[in-house]
C-alpha cells in the first residue's frame, strides 16, 4: 500500500496557516460533549491533556509512574530549539526547518518539520508565560546557545534541567485542569491494550500497578505520548520503566510501525562501568559548546594519565574530521567518530570504551564560576557517579542507545492509520527522520502537545457523534479477558529464569547486532536469535508474586515479551533498508573514509509495517517522501 500523509499543498510557508484554516472546528458548548483519552504525561502527554481540557474536552490521563512530574521528559537536560533569532546570527524559521530536515539525512517529511519550525516561536512564549527560568544574558534577554547540527545558537535552556522545568510548566497547567475537573487522572496505571471497534480506536485496557485490577475506558479518541523504544537494548539513557509496550500493543491492534529501524545514539554518555548497570547515565550534548572530545594520537598513551599527555600527542578527532562543526557534529556523527577512535585502539578508561570531554580550555578562556553557571548540576551528577571532578581532569564519555525517530505512523494531522487513533512525541516517527538534531525532542514534545493537536484533533471529533462507543461494547469485554488471560500466562510458565536476564540477553543481541553499526550479516543473526530467547522465554520465565498486587517483575514481563517481538521487527527493517542514513548505518554502504552512503532512488520513504502475528512475515507499506523545499544532497558537515 502507498500511503498518503495527507501534508496540505501549496507553498510550504503557508501550508500549516492554510490547513488550520480549513479544519473542522467544535463550538464550545460541544467540546464538554466529547471525552479523550491521553497515555502518557510527559512534554506531549501533559500539554496536550492541559491544553484540551483547557478547551473544554473531558480528558482522562494515564501514567504509569506515581506522578506527571517524574516522566522521562525531564532527563532531556541541553535546552529546547526555537528559531526567534535574538542573538541575530542568521537564523530563521527556515534556516531551523532545514537543519532539521538534513540533520534527518532527508528522511522525515517536510511539511511536517516546517510547521514544527513555525511554532517553536509560540513554545518559548507559551514557556515563558508559564514561568519556565529559561537562562537571560548580562541585559536580562532570553540567551541562547549552539547544539549539534546547526551553526547558529538557537538553544533556549535552563542550566543543564531544561527537561525538567518544561515539565514542571507543563505540569503546573495539567495540575490546574485536574483542580477544575477537566482532567482526571489515572496515576500508577499501565495501558495494555488498544480496543478498536470496526477500525476505530475507542478505548484502552490498563492495569492498575497498585492493585492489579484490569479495567477498560472509552473516548472518542485516545491519544498515545508515551515514548520512545531503545531499552529495547537494555543498557540505555532511558529510564527503566520506558518501553515499547503501548505503542506496540496498538501496533498488534492494526496501527502501522513506521521507521523502527531508525536508533539515536547518543554520543555524550558515561561509559559502562561493569555487567551490574541496568541503565547508563546521560550527559548533556550542551556540555559540547564548551567541551573539547579527543584521544591519544597514539596507543600507548592511553594508559597515561591526562597530565602526561602532551598537546601535541592529542587528537581532537571531530575538529579534524568535520572542521566547520567541530564538536557540535550531529549525533549520529559525532557518535560513529567515538567509536572509530575506540575501535582504533586509542579509547581511554576502563574497557578502553571511552573518550575525553575536556573543558580545561573553557576554564582558562571563561574561568570555573561560567562553565559552573552553565552546567554545574550536571559537573555534579558526574563526580557522584564516577568520583571525578571534572573541573579538574577531563569528563570520560561513550555513545550509548538514547532516543528513537522510528515510532506509530502518522499522517499530518498526528493520526494513525486508525482513526481515532493519535501519536505525540517521541511515540510517532514524523519530524526527525533518520536522526535527531540535539534539543529538538522539547521542542517537538511541546509543538505536538501544545500547539498541534488542539487543532487537528478537533477537526476529528467535529465528524463523529460524542460516545457513539462505550465500555458496553462486546469489544471491551473481549480486551479485557485477553489482557487478564496475557498476566496469567506469564505467572504460569513456572521457569528458572528472571525477567532481567531475558532483558539483559536480547540487549546484548541488539547492541552487538543492531546497534551503532549494522550489516547484512549481523541483521541476519538477530533475526535468528531473537525467536530463539523468543521461545525460551515462553518456557523459562520464572515471575514471583501474583497478578492482584503490586508486582513489577509481572509488569518488566510484558514489556520484555514486547521487546521480545518488537526488536525482530527493528532488525527486520534495518535488513530492509539496505543503505545507511543517519542513525541507521549499514556498513556495507559507506565512503573511503567511513561515512554513511543513502540510496535516495530507492529508499526515499516512510517504511511502515503492519503487524501479521507473531513469527510471521510483517507486510510493508510505503510513504513516499518528497522534497521540494530542500534539494537532496550529500549530508556533509566538514
Amino acid at each position: 500500500m502507498i500511503l498518503d500523509g495527507k501534508a496540505p499543498s501549496g507553498p510550504i510557508e503557508n501550508t500549516w496557516d492554510k490547513h488550520r484554516f480549513e479544519m473542522k472546528l467544535v463550538n464550545p458548548a460541544n467540546k464538554r460533549k466529547y471525552k479523550v483519552l491521553v497515555v502518557g504525561t510527559g512534554l506531549a502527554g501533559g500539554a496536550a491533556a492541559a491544553s484540551l481540557a483547557e478547551l473544554g474536552y473531558n480528558v482522562e490521563a494515564f501514567c504509569y509512574q506515581d506522578s506527571a512530574r517524574r516522566a522521562h521528559s525531564i532527563a532531556a537536560q541541553g535546552g529546547i530549539n526555537a528559531a526567534k533569532n535574538y542573538p541575530n546570527d542568521g537564523d530563521s524559521i527556515f534556516r531551523l526547518f532545514y537543519d532539521t530536515v538534513k540533520g534527518g539525512d532527508f528522511r522525515a517529511r517536510e511539511a511536517d518539520v516546517w510547521r514544527l519550525s513555525q511554532v517553536s516561536n509560540n513554545i518559548i512564549d507559551q514557556c515563558v508565560a508559564q514561568g519556565v527560568p529559561f537562562a537571560r544574558d548580562y541585559a536580562g534577554y532570553l540567551d541562547n546557545r549552539s547544539f549539534g547540527g546547526a551553526q547558529v545558537s538557537r538553544t533556549f535552556y535552563a542550566r543543564g534541567q531544561t527537561g525538567q522545568q518544561l515539565l514542571l510548566g507543563a505540569y503546573q497547567a495539567y495540575s490546574r485542569q485536574i483542580k477544575a475537573g477537566g482532567i482526571k487522572e489515572y496515576p500508577r496505571t499501565e495501558m495494555l491494550d488498544l480496543v478498536v471497534v470496526d477500525g476505530v480506536a475507542k478505548g484502552i485496557t490498563v492495569r492498575d500497578m497498585v492493585t492489579g485490577e484490569i479495567r477498560s475506558h472509552w473516548g472518542d479518541a485516545v491519544i498515545l505520548a508515551t515514548g520512545g523504544y531503545v531499552n529495547v537494548f537494555y543498557l540505555s539513557t532511558n529510564a527503566m520503566g520506558c518501553s515499547v509496550t503501548a505503542i506496540w500493543r496498538a501496533a498488534k491492534k492494526g496501527a502501522y510501525f513506521a521507521n523502527p529501524c531508525y536508533t539515536q545514539i547518543h554520543p555524550t554518555c558515561i561509559p559502562q562501568s561493569g555487567e551490574h548497570q541496568s541503565k547508563l547515565t546521560l550527559m548533556s550534548e550542551s556540555l559540547r559548546n564548551d567541551g573539547r572530545c579527543w584521544v591519544p594520537k597514539r596507543k600507548e598513551d592511553v594508559s597515561k594519565p591526562v597530565s602526561q599527555i602532551p598537546e601535541e600527542d592529542r587528537d581532537y578527532y571531530l575538529e579534524r574530521k568535520y572542521p566547520s562543526f567541530g564538536n557540535l557534529a550531529p549525533r549520529d556523527i559525532a557518535s560513529r567518530a567515538a567509536k572509530e577512535q575506540c575501535d582504533d585502539g586509542r579509547g581511554v578508561g576502563p574497557g578502553a570504551r571511552g573518550v575525553y570531554l575536556d573543558f580545561a580550555d573553557s576554564i582558562n578562556r571563561l574561568g570555573q564560576s561560567t562553565i559552573a553557571e552553565r552546567y554545574g548540576n550536571l559537573f555534579q551528577m558526574y563526580e557522584k557517579i564516577t568520583a571525578e571532578d571534572a573541573y579538574e581532569v577531563p569528563m570520560r564519555i561513550y555513545p550509548a542507545p538514547h532516543y528513537s525517530m522510528g515510532g506509530l505512523w502518522v499522517d499530518y494531522n498526528l493520526m494513525s492509520n486508525l482513526p481515532g487513533l493519535f501519536v505525540l512525541g517521541e511515540a510517532n516517527f514524523s519530524v526527525h527522520g533518520a536522526n535527531r538534531l540535539g534539543a529538538s525532542a522539547l521542542m517537538q514534545g511541546l509543538a505536538d502537545g501544545y500547539f498541534v493537536i488542539p487543532y487537528t484533533i478537533a477537526d476529528y471529533l467535529a465528524r463523529i457523534k460524542p460516545a457513539a462507543v462505550t465500555t458496553e461494547h462486546p469489544e471491551f469485554k473481549k480486551s479485557l479477558e485477553e489482557v487478564g488471560a496475557q498476566g496469567n500466562k506469564y505467572l504460569s510458565i513456572k521457569g528458572k529464569k528472571t525477567v532481567t536476564e531475558f532483558h539483559r540477553e536480547l540487549g546484548k543481541i541488539m547492541w552487538e547486532n543492531v546497534g551503532m553499526a549494522r550489516s547484512e550479516e549481523s541483521l541476519k543473526k538477530a533475526l535468528k536469535e531473537i525467536p530463539k530467547l523468543r521461545e525460551e522465554f515462553w518456557q523459562n520465565l520464572r515471575l514471583p508474586g501474583g497478578a492482584s498486587e503490586v508486582n513489577q517483575q509481572l509488569e518488566n514481563a510484558g514489556r520484555v515479551a514486547d521487546f521480545l517481538e518488537f526488536g525482530e521487527l527493528l532488525a527486520k527493517d534495518a535488513l530492509e533498508r539496505n543503505e545507511s542514513c543517519g542513525g541507521h548505518f549499514r556498513v556495507e554502504h559507506q565512503t573511503e573514509d567511513g561515512e554513511a552512503t543513502r540510496d535516495d532512488e530507492n529508499y526515499t520513504y516512510v517504511a511502515a509495517w503492519e503487524f501479521k502475528g507473531v513469527g510471521k512475515e510483517p507486510e510493508l507499506h510505503k510513504e513516499p517522501l518528497k522534497f521540494e523545499n530542500v534539494e537532496l544532497a550529500v549530508r556533509s558537515y566538514k
